[in-house]
């Protein structure tokens, strides 16, 4: 078999079913599977979708154990060459999937690989291609609103329908050999949603692959149709930048890392303001 898409599913029923309707429409000339594993959904009206999609596995996990654990959880019932991350607020869009993997098995050391992204709007969404964080680019995404040309943390310097070599892609969609996903271990299951997709390229990139930024097809992008902005949303993205730039900043870079922490503490401080206006 060619290629696992691994769904992770929290409480986003229609859309699931339109994600795995568009990946039954438009993947053709390749054997696949779709997993989906479900985080634990309070609702339980996602199981209609059980009979309606009975080629589908469904994997039912008995608490909401986090994006990580949970893809890590697909990917080892995967049967593929490759496995493909894919978020349930997505959509396929057209039949380019085979040359997208023509494209991965023609490259040397392929890491791994994500296609541009829009939303519902047909608005392009800067993070299909970013840098790896550092102190320069880590402090524009936090508290600026540049928009150049330059090798910024969003990659403003490679244009939106190109294909070419970036560090870092989003965990949306995102395709590698399940081989590379198995050396590298994975996900990080320390970070519960988000900072996870980050990362893993980086660690793809440490182990000596190449990842690319596949511009010239798109996928749809509902993004964040089940995440509440609050509280709780705060702490865990914040919380996994945290985690981000101890594993990689506070033994290597130590003056990097403070300044970084001092970062990520003014802007979770101010955005827990805005909540509370």
């Amino acid at each position: 078999m060619k290629v696992s898409v691994i769904i992770v599913h929290y409480q986003v029923k229609d859309l699931l079913r339109n994600c795995i309707l568009s990946i039954q429409k438009y993947f053709q000339g390749f054997d696949y599977e779709i997993i989906v594993v479900d985080n634990n959904s309070p609702n339980p009206e996602w199981k209609v979708l059980i009979d309606e999609f009975d080629k589908v596995n469904f994997i039912e996990l008995k608490e909401n154990l986090g994006f990580s654990k949970a893809n890590n959880i697909g990917v080892k019932s995967a049967k593929s060459e490759y496995v493909y991350i894919l978020n349930p607020d997505t959509e396929i869009e057209g039949n380019y999937f085979k040359e997208i993997l023509d494209f991965a098995d023609s490259q040397d050391k392929f890491g791994a690989l994500g296609l541009r992204m829009h939303d519902a709007n047909g608005n392009f969404l800067p993070e299909s291609k970013r840098s790896v964080p550092a102190l320069v680019n880590s402090f524009e995404k936090l508290f600026t609103k540049l928009n150049n040309d330059s090798k910024t943390y969003y990659r403003n310097d490679i244009a939106e329908t190109d294909i070419a070599e970036v560090e870092v892609m989003t965990g949306a969609n995102l395709l590698m050999k399940k081989s590379v996903y198995e050396e590298v271990g994975g996900f990080d299951e320390r970070y519960f949603m988000y900072g996870e997709d980050i990362d893993l390229c980086f660690t793809i990139l440490r182990n000596g692959y190449k990842n690319f930024y596949y511009g010239k097809y798109s996928i749809l992008h509902y993004k964040g149709e089940s995440t509440v902005r609050d509280k709780i949303y705060l702490e865990r993205f914040f919380g996994a930048m945290d985690i981000f730039i101890d594993k990689y900043y506070k033994k290597q870079k130590p003056f990097q890392y403070v300044l970084m922490k001092i970062g990520l503490k003014l802007k979770h401080f101010s955005e827990e303001l805005k909540l509370k206006n």
